[in-house]
């Protein structure tokens, strides 16, 4: 994923708006678990631009991508604990528990960084399987890492035991996020195409390729293994629910603009989007397999397009800065990201809160 200008992004906020008008004003199922809010604000330096966060749940740490580095917080106390330098357009985070490391891929050096989780010490920078790594997920049922790699429009699956690339598949577009099941398939949206490709994770083979118009350039991809559901967040403020096992189109939900994330709670069996545009966190829920309902549209910051979901916790951190001018175009930049006002930069905590006894 790369950091859009949220200034164009902005220009979808009275749709957006239009769309999520009334959706959350009456009485709705799942309505009982509470409601989030922001309840925390940790302050970090930097101007620097970000894409994805990830969270290593066993340390508490949350991971955030800085353009050429990471910075790694507590999520208790808000502490920076430590940077790891040298990931050159550094976008994604997966988690290997069991070996105690972490992957970062590194889009504009083609490599991935692998850190000792608990020291946050590089042990290794490995070649990726493809040019422009983004997108990065591990499947502990396959022991497999996956990788979208964006300039070749493939996905590689790696051994992380080896720290090889075992094989690498075309999805026929560029793959942004991914997701996997409980039997052994991977799924990643494919921007530039409006779909979802689905992959054999034991053969590495591509299975099926799915339209999920009216989604255009869907980003964020998130599952619920138990109900067999897909939720991909598009660019043109929807949320799509998709059949993981047959591609259906179950529901399309409105969300905010410019969303670049999503997540799922298996326990309140709810879905989020991080909204960059409007500055909004959608909470949707799973009413049943079929049936969904906007529950919310929490107020974040302009630029929050990126969150990770801690689900044991029920909290969704999300990261923005406040935003100065835009520079001139140029040929080696056409499109130019708005600058970041120093010392604004922040992580935004979000937590459901104990319902109120009536």
């Amino acid at each position: 994923m790369k950091l859009k200008s949220i200034v164009q992004a902005v220009t979808t906020l009275a749709l957006s708006s239009a769309l999520l008008l009334g959706s959350t004003a009456h009485a709705v199922p799942g309505a009982n678990h509470g409601e989030f809010e922001v309840v925390k604000h940790y302050a970090l330096g930097g101007t620097e631009g970000w894409d994805y966060v990830g969270y290593d749940a066993v340390r508490q740490h949350l991971f955030i991508s800085r353009a050429s580095h990471v910075q790694v917080v507590d999520t208790e106390s808000g502490r920076l604990v430590g940077e790891i330098a040298n990931t050159d357009g550094v976008h994604g985070f997966a988690f290997v528990q069991d070996r105690k490391l972490g992957f970062i891929t590194n889009g504009r050096a083609d490599t991935i960084t692998v850190v000792d989780l608990d020291t946050l010490r590089t042990v290794e920078t490995m070649k990726a399987g493809g040019p422009d790594p983004d997108g990065i997920m591990y499947a502990p049922q396959l022991k497999r890492l996956y990788v979208s790699n964006g300039h070749d429009q493939s996905v590689s699956a790696i051994d992380p035991a080896t720290r090889k690339v075992v094989a690498t598949m075309p999805v026929g577009g560029k793959p942004e996020s991914l997701a996997a099941d409980s039997d052994g398939r991977v799924f990643v949206n494919v921007e530039d195409k409006g779909g979802i490709v689905v992959m054999d994770g034991k053969s590495n083979k591509v299975l099926a390729h799915w339209s999920i118009a009216p989604c255009e350039e869907p980003s964020g991809l998130a599952i619920d293994t138990k109900s067999e559901r897909l939720f991909t967040v598009c660019a043109n403020n929807r949320m799509m629910v998709i059949d993981a096992r047959s591609g259906r189109q179950v529901a399309q939900l409105p969300i905010g603009g410019h969303p670049d994330a999503a997540g799922f709670d298996p326990v309140l069996k709810t879905a989020f989007s991080s909204n960059g545009a409007d500055g909004t966190l959608t909470v949707v829920h799973e009413d049943d397999a079929d049936h969904y309902t906007v529950l919310q549209n929490v107020p974040t910051e302009v630029g929050a397009k990126s969150m990770v979901l801690d689900d044991d916790a029920h909290r969704v951190y999300l990261v923005s800065s406040k935003f100065g001018s835009t520079p001139a175009a140029t040929a080696d930049n056409p499109h130019p990201h708005p600058s970041i006002v120093p010392g604004t930069f922040n992580v935004l905590v979000a937590q459901r809160m104990p319902q109120s006894s009536q």
